[in-house]
């Protein structure tokens, strides 16, 4: 069970960023019941502050409130997915072409070393260790790119979307095809090539798209096993 974070000094974390983590981390379901006395309990903070984080995450687009039934996780369609994979196909496209103009050589040995991890994972057959080498990645090349605004907004794209996410990367397969986009990636932002980056990365989330419809198509076989 997912509780309150603390920080350094022993105080109790934001309940929002607990309640956040626990949604993002798959801990809570799609549609799954946020019942604010449960959650006060849970992480360990007061029903106020457990309802105003409930708000935020309404905001945020990670909770929905439904009249006189409460709150419960927002479940996202597979056309909103695809339509979140649009927008970031053009955010991360941006922030690729500026992690290859800002990329330092440490940067990029950085970068070259991801690559071999995820050759490594799809060699070995790990599927969970190259989406967790695949986060990664994107992650650094959001840093380096130094778009706050962009990281700010994929921050909520990816948290509304990851019951998709992780489905894609479970899909069988899905690492093969997957990997020598990642890893033109890497060359193009290595070589300082912007316009190449971009293109790199937008072929590589379009490729996403692509895919989520037949990888739905797959869950919902299976749900109706």
């Amino acid at each position: 069970m997912t509780t309150a974070k603390r920080d350094d000094v022993g105080q109790e974390a934001p309940v929002v960023d607990a309640i956040r983590e626990a949604i993002t981390s798959g801990d809570f379901a799609p549609n799954q019941r946020l019942v604010e006395a449960e959650l006060s309990e849970q992480f360990n903070a007061s029903r106020a502050a457990v309802r105003n984080a409930l708000v935020q995450l309404t905001t945020e687009g990670l909770v929905e409130r439904i009249q006189n039934r409460g709150a419960r996780v927002r479940a996202v369609s597979l056309q909103e997915a695809i339509e979140i994979t649009e927008v970031r196909m053009v955010v991360e496209g941006l922030c690729a072409a500026r992690a290859a103009e800002r990329a330092t050589e440490q940067e990029h040995g950085e970068l070259r070393e991801i690559g071999e991890s995820m050759q490594q994972a799809v060699a070995a057959g790990d599927v969970l260790g190259y989406s967790e080498i695949n986060k990664r990645l994107h992650a650094l090349i959001l840093r380096i790119s130094g778009q706050v605004t962009a990281c700010a907004v994929l921050g909520r794209l990816r948290g509304q979307n990851v019951r998709h996410q992780f489905r894609l990367a479970m899909h069988p397969g899905r690492p093969s095809v997957s990997l020598p986009q990642h890893l033109a990636i890497i060359e193009a932002i290595c070589a300082g090539d912007a316009d190449a980056a971009e293109s790199a990365m937008r072929a590589h989330l379009g490729s996403v798209i692509e895919a989520l419809p037949e990888v739905d198509k797959t869950q919902s076989r299976f749900n109706a096993l």
